[in-house]
Order: structure tokens, then C-alpha cells, then sequence
């Protein structure tokens, strides 16, 4: 009997952990690696254009023209940096732990591009065609997507606090403390806006909360926690008035200022 038992049961509970698997979706591994490419190629792209409109919107605050030589406008000005910094030389300072040195851009960079994977980029019932293999705008889709939001960008600020911690000097180290006080301090206004999305939605999913929003978008009807989620969201990037934890008056650089290179890059890839 005891036999008959585990033959019975153990398709059971196949078909629940299939069941379970389910709710990351149901595309092949080569449909996910597609749609994992697209969403790195687009998150750049859109890191490349934002860091160019910040820098032309602060040279209008102060009556200056801003970058205008690469490209259309100085559209291209992002990525000129990037190749930039890309062949400069990669210093590793003798003081510094170098494990943990090479180890914060990383810990720091991912989280940021994992953020993107329950991002959706259309309706949900809105399927496209790639290769004959019918698929939702979206890498996948988590009934606790925001808290999986909220999680992963919580662990961005080990990345900050092991890069100050890990340079073997005294302003990264301050730097790394202020940005994590900084950023766990706007995290929990920033998890009280997006409360008031999950009550009004009555789900945590972000698809069904853009569905949720067919009629009327949220920002009409939560205005407060719209403007709550604009001020964290400056904030958790270090970005004026709230940059602080790079204050070049009394930190030199921040966190970063002993990073050179590519690592420089990827902690600039992960603010924005």
C-alpha cells in the first residue's frame, strides 16, 4: 500500500510544482533569453536618453547651452561617455579589497536591470507573434510583482555600502553610509505610495494594475501618492536636491570616487 501510495501522489505533485512554475510564464527558454535581450537593449537606450535630458534640463536651469557636439542636439552625448569610460584604464587602488572592490558594481548594477523582468510593455490580453511563438509584452508576470520591485531594489544598496566600504578610504565609506541611509529612508515612503496602487488595484501584479487603469489612470485618482513616488524615486537615485551621499563639497565623488572605468559605468547604470 505504502508503495501504491507514492506512485499515486507523486504525479500530484508534479503537476503542482508545474502549476506553481507556471506563474513565471510559459515561453520557451529561447523566447525568454529573446525577451531578456530586448529588455537590456531597451533599458539602456533609455538610461542613455535620460542622463542626456537631465543634463540639457540643468543647463537651462543655469542658462547654458548643455552638450550639443555628439550627434543630433547632442543626442549621442551618452554614449560617447560610455565608450569613453569604457577604454579608459581599470584602477584598483592598493588599500582597497579587491573581491569585494570588483563585486559592489555588480551587486549593485543587477538588481537595476532585474527590476525591468515584471515590466510590462502592453496590455496583457495584447500578444505579439515572435517566430510563430505567441507571447505577452512582458519577460513575466508575478502576482507579487511590486513587493518584487520593492525587494530587488533593496538589494542595490549592498552594492553601495560594499563599494565605500571595500575602497580603503575615508570619503567612499562615508559616501556608502549616506546612501544607504538615504535610500532605506525615501524606500519606505516610496512603499507607502505604491500601497495605496495595490489597495485601489486589488492586486500586486503590475500587469493587472495597468489594466486596472483602462478608464482612468491612477495618477488622477492618488495625486498624493503620485507626487510621493516622484520625490523618492529623485531621491533613491541621488539626484538634486537630494544628492547628498556625492556631495563633491565634503566627499570628493561619493561611494564611486575611487572607482574608474567600467565599474564607474555600471554604478551610474544602476542610479538611473
Amino acid at each position: 500500500m505504502t508503495g501504491l501510495a507514492a506512485l499515486t501522489t507523486a504525479p500530484e505533485s508534479v503537476v503542482l510544482a508545474a502549476e506553481d512554475l507556471s506563474m513565471f510564464g510559459t515561453d520557451p527558454w529561447w523566447l525568454v533569453v529573446i525577451k531578456a535581450v530586448f529588455c537590456f537593449a531597451f533599458l539602456m537606450v533609455t538610461v542613455l536618453f535620460s542622463i542626456v535630458w537631465e543634463r540639457k534640463v540643468v543647463a537651462w536651469m543655469q542658462l547654458r547651452v548643455g552638450p550639443n557636439r555628439n550627434g543630433p542636439w547632442g543626442m549621442l552625448q551618452s554614449l560617447a561617455d560610455g565608450i569613453k569610460l569604457m577604454l579608459k584604464e581599470d584602477v584598483i587602488v592598493k588599500r582597497a579589497d579587491k573581491v569585494v572592490y570588483i563585486l559592489a558594481p555588480v551587486v549593485a548594477a543587477i538588481p537595476a536591470f532585474m527590476a525591468i523582468a515584471v515590466i510590462p510593455f502592453g496590455p496583457a490580453d495584447n500578444q505579439v507573434s515572435i517566430f510563430g511563438h505567441r507571447t505577452t509584452m512582458q519577460l513575466t508576470d508575478l502576482p507579487i510583482a511590486m513587493l518584487y520591485i520593492l525587494a530587488v531594489a533593496s538589494v542595490g544598496i549592498y552594492g553601495l555600502v560594499l563599494a565605500g566600504w571595500s575602497s580603503g578610504s575615508t570619503y567612499p565609506l562615508l559616501g556608502g553610509l549616506r546612501s544607504c541611509a538615504q535610500m532605506i529612508s525615501y524606500e519606505i515612503a516610496m512603499g507607502a505610495a505604491f500601497a495605496s496602487v495595490f489597495l485601489y488595484s486589488g492586486s500586486m501584479s503590475t500587469s493587472a494594475i495597468v489594466e486596472a487603469q483602462a478608464d482612468r489612470w491612477f495618477v488622477i485618482l492618488l495625486p498624493v501618492s503620485f507626487i510621493i513616488y516622484i520625490i523618492t524615486m529623485v531621491g533613491e537615485t541621488n539626484r538634486a536636491p537630494f544628492d547628498m551621499p556625492e556631495s563633491e563639497g565634503d566627499l570628493v565623488g561619493g561611494f564611486n570616487t575611487e572607482y574608474s572605468s567600467i565599474k564607474f559605468a555600471m554604478f551610474m547604470l544602476a542610479e538611473y
